[in-house]
């Protein structure tokens, strides 16, 4: 049968072989995982997004009445999915992740660096708490971070921004530090049908194997960036932790900030991030006040740094 395939005959004994049915596994997929499971060193589990990964993973693990310890500040979709888990009893209260978790609370939810604000976690004081750990390290990439091997129990990416970095792929993956827990969430999967279809795993397959190459590139250029919008004097204060191609600034206010993102020609104005386009974005638009009115979210891609560079401050005149 072709690789696009959903169903596969039993064997001469009428027995299931490894694949029978998609919705539990294809060979795509399963391709897919292992891939992802050797770059964070552990075993993998794919997902049709990132949400739908962070979703299977909250519901696999937790039980009503439990608590989610969630990263201040980490993405504005994942407190908007906690919000929804709450009609089933399940609640999360934000920390500061540069600190130890709060007492209390049966899950721990890093992110590697937060997104929009680019605090890094304290991963020794997570590893130490009770509880399991999950670190979302979209934004770090496993050429930044591997948290599994600081103790973490979970990683969890948004495989739709830096693994596939094309704008042509939704998927979601966790990759968890023992296989028990990963064949636990595979069966979750399984039943509630949050499963992956092969052609984006396909997708994924091709650009995992363009995935250093484009970090290492984007990572230096977001280097030099951070370090020429730092000294900009339209510029307010720049958020940049040291790795990946993710960074935050401000201008004056939310006006400044929308003149200055629909100014850009060559930096694209859209969502998203860890693309190989450079992108740019007032993130007031979703998340209103919990961010400055004046934050500006630029995922830098694969252009050239002076091209990037010379729009940026072309559009920063505007502020």
């Amino acid at each position: 049968m072709d690789s696009h395939a959903i169903l596969w005959p039993y064997d001469e004994r009428g027995e299931p072989g490894d694949f029978f049915y998609a919705r539990y596994g294809h060979p795509i997929v399963a391709e897919a995982e292992a891939r992802l499971g050797e770059l964070d060193g552990g075993t993998a589990v794919l997902f049709p997004s990132g949400t739908g990964a962070a979703t299977a993973l909250a519901l696999a693990t937790l039980r009503p009445g439990e608590t989610v310890a969630l990263a201040e500040g980490a993405y504005f979709g994942t407190s908007r999915l906690f919000e929804t888990l709450s009609r089933w009893d399940l609640r999360y209260v934000e920390f500061d992740q540069t600190g130890p978790p709060p007492p209390g609370t049966q899950l721990v939810w890093l992110e590697a660096p937060s997104n929009p604000f680019l605090t890094m976690p304290d991963l020794e004081s997570a590893a130490a708490y009770p509880a399991p750990v999950v670190v979302d390290s979209t934004v770090a990439t496993p050429f930044g971070l591997r948290p599994l091997e600081h103790g973490a129990d979970y990683v969890l990416h948004s495989a739709t921004k830096y693994l596939g970095g094309h704008d042509d792929v939704l998927l979601g993956v966790v990759v968890c530090g023992s296989p028990e827990a990963a064949e636990s969430l595979q069966t979750f999967r399984g039943r509630t049908g949050i499963s992956p279809a092969p052609e984006p795993a396909a997708l994924l397959l091709r650009s995992l194997r363009t995935l250093e190459a484009r970090v290492r590139r984007q990572t230096g250029t977001a280097a030099l960036i951070a370090e020429r919008l730092a000294a900009h004097p339209k510029v307010e204060i720049v958020r940049y932790p040291g790795l990946g191609a993710l960074m935050s600034f401000d201008v004056a206010d939310g006006d400044a900030a929308k003149r200055v993102e629909t100014s850009t020609r060559v930096v694209v104005n859209a969502t998203s991030l860890g693309s190989v386009t450079s992108l740019i974005e007032s993130r007031a638009r979703w998340e209103g006040d919990r961010v400055p009115a004046g934050l500006l979210r630029l995922s830098v891609g694969l252009e050239d740094p002076d091209a990037i560079w010379a729009d940026l401050d072309q559009a920063l005149a505007n502020a």
